[in-house]
C-alpha cells in the first residue's frame, strides 16, 4: 500500500476543518460573552502559523497570543491589524517596533510600565499593554498586591492603555487546591485593578486546561493554546472528564519507507549496536530521524504505523531515519506511507504516546517538528 506525498520523504498534514471544530466547541464551551485569544506561537504549535492563523480569523478568534515578534509580522502578513497580544516580556531593543506595529505588551513591573510609556511618548504613540499577575507561577508577572498601583501608572501616563489584565495557572490540570488559590489570588487583584478606576477590555487566566476544568471563573475571555489543535491536555483532574471524542487532534506526520532488508539472528542495528535481533527478522528503514523531531529519546521505545499495524523502533534514531520491525507483515516496499503520528486503519498514535516514549509532553512533540518537515493542509479551507 503506497499512499504518500509524492518527492516528500517525511512530511505534516494538518487538518484545517479539525482546528476549526476544535475552536467551534471551545467557543461553545466558554459561552456568549468570553472571547477567546489563541495562543499561536512556537509557529502555532508546529502546525504552520500563516495558515493557522488565516484559517482562524475566518473561524472566530478574537485576538492572537504570540512569543515573538517574528509571530506577530507573520500574522500582518496574512490579516493587517488583527488584534495581537505579546505573551512574554519585550526586550528593551524590541520595544520599539512593537509599539509602532500595535502589538499589544504584556508588564509585570514599575520598571517596565515607564520604560515602555517613556518610548511610546517620544514615538507619540499610545501603547496597549496586559497587567499580568504572578499568582503562582512564578516566571512573570507583578506581585498581586502591586496591582492596583501600576493600574494607577498606567492610567496616569497619558500614552498608555490598560488593555488587559491576566495571569497563568501554573499546574491547572493535577492540583484543584493551589489553581482555586490562583484564581482567588487574581479576584483578589482585579478588585484593587478595578478600585483605581482600571477597566481592561481583556480578562484572562483560563489556559486549556482552566477552559476545560474552571470555568466560570469571572473573566470575559479565555486562552486555549494545546486544545485548539486537538490535544487534551494530560493530568489526573481531566481523566476521564473530557470526551475525547470532543476533540479532533489536527496533525498527522508521516514519513515512508526507504528501504527493506532481512537480518539473521544476532545481528546487531544502529549506532552502538543498540538493538540485537533474537531471531531472524524484517526491517524497514524509515525516512525520518530526530534531523525531523522525532527525538532519540524514542529509540528502542516507540513505535510506527505501517499498514495499521503498530511496527516497533529498533536501536537508535538516528538523525535522518530510523529503523523498524515489520516482520509480521506480508510484504513492504519503499515508498510507502509511515504513520508516526496520527491514524493510519483502525490504528492510531496520539502525541502523548510520543511524548511518552521521548519522556516529555505533548507542547515538545508538537512544536519539536522542525523546519525541514513540510505542511501540507488538509480540508475545506486547504489552498
Amino acid at each position: 500500500m503506497v499512499n504518500a506525498v509524492t518527492g516528500a520523504r517525511c512530511w505534516v498534514e494538518v487538518d484545517l476543518d479539525a482546528l476549526r471544530t476544535n475552536l467551534a466547541w471551545i467557543k461553545h464551551r466558554v459561552g456568549p460573552g468570553v472571547r477567546v485569544i489563541t495562543v499561536v506561537k512556537a509557529d502555532a504549535y508546529g502546525h504552520g502559523l500563516k495558515s493557522i492563523a488565516a484559517l482562524l480569523m475566518q473561524s472566530g478568534t478574537d485576538l492572537f497570543g504570540v512569543a515573538t515578534l517574528a509571530e506577530d509580522a507573520a500574522i500582518r502578513s496574512v490579516g493587517q491589524g488583527w488584534p495581537v497580544l505579546m505573551l512574554g516580556a519585550a526586550l528593551p531593543d524590541e520595544l520599539e517596533s512593537a509599539i509602532k506595529d500595535g502589538v499589544m505588551l504584556t508588564i509585570s513591573s514599575a520598571e517596565e510600565l515607564t520604560r515602555i510609556a517613556t518610548l511610546a511618548a517620544s514615538l507619540k504613540r499610545t501603547a496597549a499593554v496586559h497587567l499580568k499577575i504572578d499568582t503562582g507561577m512564578g516566571r512573570l508577572g507583578a506581585s498581586p498586591d502591586e496591582a492596583g498601583k501600576l493600574a494607577r501608572m498606567v492610567r496616569s501616563a497619558g500614552n498608555l492603555s490598560l488593555a488587559g489584565l491576566y495571569t497563568h495557572y501554573a499546574n491547572v490540570e493535577e492540583e484543584a487546591a493551589y489553581t482555586r488559590n490562583q484564581r482567588e489570588t487574581f479576584r483578589r487583584s482585579r478588585e484593587l485593578v478595578k478600585a483605581e478606576g482600571g477597566d481592561p477590555e481583556w480578562i484572562h487566566c483560563a489556559n486549556s486546561g482552566g477552559v476545560l476544568l474552571e470555568l466560570p471563573d469571572g473573566c470575559n475571555a479565555v486562552r486555549p493554546g494545546l486544545l485548539v489543535y486537538g490535544i487534551i491536555p494530560p493530568g489526573s483532574r481531566l481523566g476521564g472528564r473530557i470526551a475525547a471524542q470532543s476533540f479532533v487532534p489536527a496533525l498527522s506526520w508521516k514519513a515512508r519507507v526507504s528501504f527493506v532488508k532481512e537480518i539473521r539472528a544476532g545481528a546487531r542495528l544502529s549506532y552502538g549496536g543498540a538493538f540485537t535481533a533474537p531471531k531472524k527478522m524484517r526491517v524497514a528503514t524509515v525516512s525520518a530521524g530526530y534531523g525531523d523531531g522525532f527525538l532519540r529519546a524514542a529509540s528502542n521505545r516507540g513505535e510506527v504505523l505501517i499498514q495499521g499495524r503498530h511496527c516497533p523502533i529498533l536501536g537508535r534514531v538516528t538523525m535522518d531515519q530510523m529503523m523498524v520491525d515489520v516482520t509480521r507483515l506480508a510484504s513492504v516496499i519503499p515508498g510507502e506511507e509511515v504513520v508516526m503520528l496520527g491514524n493510519q486503519g483502525a490504528a492510531s498514535l496520539r502525541a502523548e504516546d510520543l511524548a511518552t516514549w521521548m519522556g516529555t509532553i505533548p507542547w515538545e512533540v508538537l512544536t519539536g517538528i522542525t523546519y525541514r518537515v513540510p505542511r501540507i493542509y488538509r480540508g475545506s479551507q486547504a489552498a
